[in-house]
């Protein structure tokens, strides 16, 4: 075939895709009307892992996962878009890793209020300003965002979904390398930067700010003093600044992981995380007796925080990550038999236990 007889067949295809689509966009539709009257949550993050899953699985065409996953992310966003005007709250302003990851979770088609700090991100859920909040809650070089988990102890919320985000940090300004005197970033990217920073500006001054996209907007600003900035691709598209040098983190498989925080938590998927916060009483050998509950049934604990509970000196509150659903029964028991060692006990939520 000559080139003009290929483009005709990818032009029949785009039109038979478009049918499709529309014939997609109207089941959803009924979705969306089942789903308010009997009450149901519009986003559901198992049917969404389920179908991510299944065609992924199906798939047999040139189209590696990665495609696939992106493609249909946008599809299941028009499809959000449709059932309802969602809206999700994140840690602002736009163009941070926080904003990133939701994109990444709920597409473009669906709304976004970005927050100025995360105790908003929550008010806004809670409010029900927001369907749906995100939120960092670790960094698999800088540890666990403690402001996320402080706001647990209090809050109503649950979490209902994760997101994995690979966090590529770039330099970025409007000026020329060796013209930098200043770097601007959030502290969690100069930390993830270190070695870097070490060995290319060991002179430069550090100035922390509140986000990525602060950063980039000053770096722009202040230009003409030497400032530079460190963050992510996206902010410095937004406040047109070049691209120095990419990949500057000192560990390449450096990850971020969000929460989804709603009103309700996730049904059972058969592969699920679940999230956790319990204070101990107080008595020698508390911690131990409390964590043996989970040994006993074979349950894994991914992930253990400690914070200072901010109600009493020298007491903590623990974070506990673990797998299975709060659903199942070892995970239940568990949960029962932590209860007897405890003060206080606080299922989080249940949620896919995704791998990116």
């Amino acid at each position: 075939m000559n080139l003009d007889d290929i483009r005709k067949q990818i032009d029949l295809i785009d039109q038979d895709l478009l049918n499709l689509l529309s014939q997609r966009a109207d089941l959803v539709h009924e979705v969306g009307v089942v789903k308010k009257r009997d009450n149901l949550q519009i986003y559901a993050p198992e049917r969404e892992q389920a179908l991510l899953d299944r065609l992924v699985a199906m798939n047999q065409g040139r189209l590696p996962e990665k495609s696939i996953k992106a493609i249909y992310r946008e599809i299941m966003s028009a499809a959000l878009a449709l059932e309802d005007d969602l809206k999700i709250a994140y840690l602002g302003p736009e163009g941070t890793w926080t904003h990133q990851a939701a994109i990444k979770k709920f597409g473009h088609s669906v709304g976004y209020s970005p927050q100025p700090n995360f105790s908003d991100v929550f008010d806004q859920v809670a409010r029900r300003q927001a369907d749906y909040g995100v939120v960092p809650i670790e960094n698999s070089t800088e540890g666990a965002v403690s402001h996320t988990l402080d706001l647990f102890v209090d809050s109503t919320l649950h979490i209902c979904a994760q997101i994995l985000l690979r966090i590529e940090n770039c330099l970025m300004a409007s000026i020329a390398r060796e013209d930098i005197k200043t770097l601007y970033s959030h502290p969690q990217v100069f930390g993830q930067c270190r070695n870097w920073i070490l060995k290319n500006f060991p002179s430069a001054d550090l100035v922390e700010v509140s986000s990525t996209t602060k950063a980039a907007q000053l770096a722009k600003e202040k230009a003409h003093e030497g400032a530079a900035a460190l963050g992510g691709s996206l902010a410095a598209e937004i406040h047109g600044l070049t691209l120095l040098e990419s990949a500057i983190q000192d560990r390449a498989t450096n990850t971020t992981r969000f929460l989804v925080i709603g009103e309700k938590t996730c049904p059972p998927t058969g592969k699920d995380r679940t999230s956790i916060l319990f204070a101990i009483n107080d008595r020698p050998g508390s911690l131990v007796n409390a964590l043996q509950a989970f040994e006993h049934l074979h349950i894994n604990l991914s992930k253990i925080e400690s914070r200072p509970s901010k109600r009493k000196d020298w007491e903590y509150i623990f974070h506990v990550d673990l797998s299975g659903h709060c659903e199942d029964e070892n995970v239940s028991k568990a949960l029962a038999e932590l209860a007897n060692h405890c003060s206080m006990v606080k299922v989080l939520g249940s949620y896919p236990d995704v791998s990116e």
